[in-house]
C-alpha cells in the first residue's frame, strides 16, 4: 500500500504541475507581444524549473552510488526521478515556446527527448520483465553465477550420459558435487541415481553396447554437449523447447525403456540450459537501456548547465 500511495502521490503532484504550468503559459502566450523564445523572465522560470527536474532525477543515481546517502525512502526517489523526469519535457518545451532555436539548444532538446523516451522504455521494461522472468525462468539463478552454473549442468549431462554409453573420451571432471547455484534441479535427481539406481544400472551391468547406444552417443556429442557449452547459437534445436523435446522423444524411440528415464534428465538439463540463456536475455533488457539513457542524461546536464550559464551571461 505505502507503494502504491507513493506512486498516486508523485503522479498527482506531476500532474497538477503540468496543469498549472500549461495554465500560466497559455495566459502568458496569449498576453505577451511576440513570441515566447526563451529570453524573458517567464521563459527563465520555465527553464529554471525544468532544469531543476532533469537534476533531481539524475540524483537518484547520485544516491545509488554514495552508500551514505539515506535522504527519503528509495521507492520515492525512483518515483520521483521517472515523474519528474517525464515532467522536465514539457516544462522545457514552454521555455522555448515549442521553438528548438540554434544549434546548442537544438541539441539540448533532442537529448531531453531521448532521456525521457529512453526513461519512459526503461520502466516499461521494468515493469513487465520481471513478470516475463517469473513465467519463462522458474529455476532463476543469480546472474554472476549463469558461467558456473552452465558448466555444471554440461558436467551433469557428461556423467549422466557415461553411466549409460561408458567413457565418452572427454577427460576428467573438475570436482563436481551435484551442487546448484541459484536453485538448480536436475542434479538433485541425478544424485540420487548416482548413489541408488545409476551404482544398481552399473552393478547389474544394464550399461549399454556401444551398438545400443549409438544414437545417444552421437546426439550427445554432436548436439547436447555443443549446445550446453554455446547455447547462444540459435541454430541448434535443443534452443527450442518444442523441437527439443521432439528430439528426445524421438530418441526414446530408438533407445530401450531402461534408459529412459536418464533421458528424461538429460532433457531436464536442456530445459534448464535454455532457462539459463533466457534469464541472460532479459537481463540484457533490463538493463541495455541503461546504455542510452546514462550517457545521454550525462551529456543533457553538462550541455544544459553550458546553456544556462551563457543564457545568464550573455
Amino acid at each position: 500500500m505505502r507503494i502504491d500511495r507513493t506512486q498516486r502521490g508523485w503522479a498527482f503532484a506531476s500532474l497538477l504541475i503540468l496543469a498549472l504550468g500549461t495554465v500560466v503559459y497559455a495566459i502568458y502566450a496569449a498576453a505577451a507581444v511576440e513570441r515566447p523564445h526563451g529570453g524573458s523572465a517567464m521563459d527563465l522560470v520555465f527553464g529554471t524549473v525544468g532544469f531543476s527536474f532533469v537534476i533531481f532525477a539524475a540524483l537518484l543515481g547520485a544516491r545509488k552510488r554514495v552508500p551514505t546517502w539515506r535522504l527519503g525512502r528509495a521507492q520515492a526517489w525512483m518515483r520521483g526521478h521517472l515523474w519528474l523526469g517525464l515532467l522536465s519535457l514539457p516544462m522545457i518545451l514552454f521555455h522555448g515556446g515549442f521553438h528548438f532555436g540554434g544549434a546548442l539548444t537544438r541539441v539540448l532538446m533532442w537529448l531531453l527527448i531521448v532521456t525521457v523516451a529512453s526513461g519512459v522504455f526503461g520502466a516499461v521494461l521494468q515493469h513487465y520483465l520481471p513478470r516475463a522472468m517469473t513465467a519463462d525462468v522458474k529455476l532463476e539463478t543469480i546472474y554472476d553465477e549463469i558461467g558456473s552454473v552452465r558448466m555444471l549442468l554440461r558436467e551433469e549431462a557428461d556423467r549422466t550420459t557415461e553411466q549409460i554409453c561408458g567413457d565418452l573420451g572427454l577427460g576428467t571432471h573438475s570436482g563436481w558435487e551435484g551442487q546448484r547455484a541459484g536453485g538448480f534441479s536436475a542434479a538433485r535427481a541425478t544424485v540420487a541415481r548416482a548413489s541408488g539406481a545409476g551404482v544398481a544400472i552399473a552393478e547389474e551391468k544394464k550399461i549399454l553396447t556401444e551398438e545400443e547406444c549409438a544414437p545417444l552417443r552421437t546426439f550427445y556429442l554432436e548436439e547436447m554437449r555443443p549446445f550446453l557449452e554455446h547455447p547462444r547459437e540459435r541454430r541448434r534445436r535443443l534452443g527450442d523447447a518444442d523441437r527439443a523435446h521432439g528430439t528426445f522423444v524421438g530418441l526414446r524411440t530408438v533407445l530401450p525403456e531402461a534408459v529412459h528415464e536418464t533421458l528424461g534428465d538429460l532433457e531436464a538439463i536442456c530445459d534448464e540450459a535454455r532457462q539459463l540463456l533466457r534469464q541472460e536475455q532479459l537481463h540484457r533488457w533490463l538493463h541495455g537501456w541503461l546504455l542510452v539513457h546514462i550517457p545521454v542524461s550525462l551529456a543533457l546536464i553538462v550541455l544544459g548547465a553550458v546553456h544556462a550559464v551563457a543564457a545568464l551571461k550573455w
